[in-house]
This record gives structure tokens, C-alpha cells and sequence, in this order.
């Protein structure tokens, strides 16, 4: 009994600290403000998208839009790169069922935010 007393009181110090893990660097954002996730639209109608882009730590340089994992749309600041950049662009809505839209902001660096994901339901007109 004494050796296991003895033993318990034998422990070693804690460990020192260890440095906190260092933040990851702010990437850029894009947003699709317009229209919102899940809304139907009547195939046919060409409507309106609004998108914006930021980026506290760096500029914009572009903003890519994508229907259906292709390209629709490359947009750049017509006064240069922003930590600011709205863009507004339309679709005309084409093929019943569910697509998918996704927004990426890039720097000057080339730096990518991650996509924004939105789905619109293209329904027939009544």
C-alpha cells in the first residue's frame, strides 16, 4: 500500500502550455442576396440576381456566377479592385426543375471565397 502512495505522489508536472492554434486568414465572401434560396421562378422569365463580394483583408477582383456548375457570368470592378463589389446580372429562367447557384469572390492574389450555393425550382408556366 505504501509503494502505490508512493508511486501517486511520483507524478510528473503538467506540460506546458501549448501555443493556441493561430487563426485562419479571413478569405473573401460572396453573398447572393437576390434571389432567395429555394424560391420558384416560371420558366421563361428573366429575372434578377444580386450578388456581393467582401473582403476585410484584401480587394476584389472578380466574382464568378455559376448555373449548374457552369460558368454564367465573370464580373470585375470597372474602377479596379474593391473590399466592396456588388454585382447585379440576370437569368432567363430555362429547364423545369432544380438549379444550382454558386458565387465566388476572388482577389487580387487569387484568393477564393468558398462558394455561395443557392437552388431555384424553374417551374411551367400556368
Amino acid at each position: 500500500m505504501l509503494g502505490l502512495l508512493l508511486v501517486a505522489c511520483n507524478l510528473s508536472a503538467p506540460a506546458p502550455p501549448t501555443q493556441p492554434p493561430s487563426a485562419t486568414p479571413a478569405i473573401p465572401q460572396a453573398q447572393i442576396l437576390y434571389p432567395p434560396h429555394n424560391q420558384r421562378v416560371i420558366e421563361g422569365v428573366i429575372f434578377d440576381i444580386d450578388i456581393l463580394a467582401s473582403d476585410p483583408a484584401a480587394q476584389i477582383q472578380r466574382v464568378e456566377l455559376y448555373v449548374d456548375e457552369q460558368l454564367l457570368q465573370t464580373s470585375e470592378p470597372e474602377t479596379g479592385p474593391q473590399s466592396r463589389y456588388r454585382v447585379a446580372t440576370n437569368w432567363l429562367a430555362r429547364g423545369i426543375g432544380w438549379h444550382k447557384f454558386s458565387a465566388i469572390a476572388y482577389r487580387v492574389d487569387g484568393t477564393a471565397s468558398h462558394p455561395n450555393i443557392i437552388a431555384l425550382e424553374v417551374v411551367p408556366p400556368d
